[in-house]
């Protein structure tokens, strides 16, 4: 049975990580006034949460949060999650607004994604560190990993969903064979793109997919 454990235990993501390893020590110690985001112990928690074997459904964030509140990181090493009790960013707001127009839930109380990741939903940014207040900070340093981390996906799953919301998530998949899977595409919920994600309709047809697959659906409310 393939794990996370031969992808991590393959001699260039080794490499890589200890190049990942060196830059944010050198980050933390040329910016001693600024933080790196999520927290250390945090970074890979989205790997620990979705066993791979448990993947039914990929949602690709791109970089990690890179504010705090009360001292607290907004980032918690799942895309677009933030930790309970914490104030919801801007995307995460549209998500919602998204999430009860698709399926009728009610609105969530709280922004912890984890009970998705606990269902089978990998949420995984493109960039799993950044330096605070300064976005797509560390993206470069993360390209490799996550170009072979998308193409492990892929090459080992016989069937999973892919949920891109804007054109970095969707070119992560670039180049890759994906005769086997789905792919989801919307515009980013950013503010950004002035509400054009809206009516995209992903956590549906997610669920209308996986059970066309006989696949249990993801409860998705909160």
């Amino acid at each position: 049975m393939i794990t996370w454990s031969n992808f991590f235990s393959c001699e260039n993501i080794k490499t890589e990580l200890s190049k990942i390893e060196e830059f944010r020590k050198n980050e933390e110690e040329k910016y001693e006034n600024l933080k790196v985001f999520p927290k250390k112990e945090d970074v890979f928690k989205s790997f620990k949460l979705t066993p791979f074997q448990n993947i039914k459904v990929v949602l690709c964030g791109q970089d990690t949060y890179h504010g705090e509140v009360n001292n607290e990181p907004q980032a918690q090493g799942l895309c677009f999650s933030v930790p309970e009790n914490m104030k919801l960013p801007p995307s995460l707001k549209n998500i919602f607004k998204e999430l009860v127009n698709d399926i009728n839930c009610e609105y969530p109380k709280s922004g912890d994604l984890t009970k998705w990741g606990e269902q089978g939903v990998l949420l995984l940014n493109s960039s799993l560190s950044v330096l605070q207040n300064n976005p797509n900070s560390h993206k470069k340093i993360w390209n490799i990993f996550s170009k072979e981390l998308m193409k492990f996906i892929v090459e080992n799953k016989d069937f999973c969903i892919f949920i891109c919301w804007g054109n970095d998530a969707f070119n992560s998949l670039k180049g890759l064979n994906l005769d086997k899977h789905i792919v989801l595409k919307a515009y980013h919920p950013s503010p950004l793109d002035g509400g054009k994600f809206f009516g995209c309709k992903h956590f549906s047809k997610c669920n209308d997919i996986l059970i066309s697959k006989n696949l249990e659906p993801i409860d998705w409310s909160l």
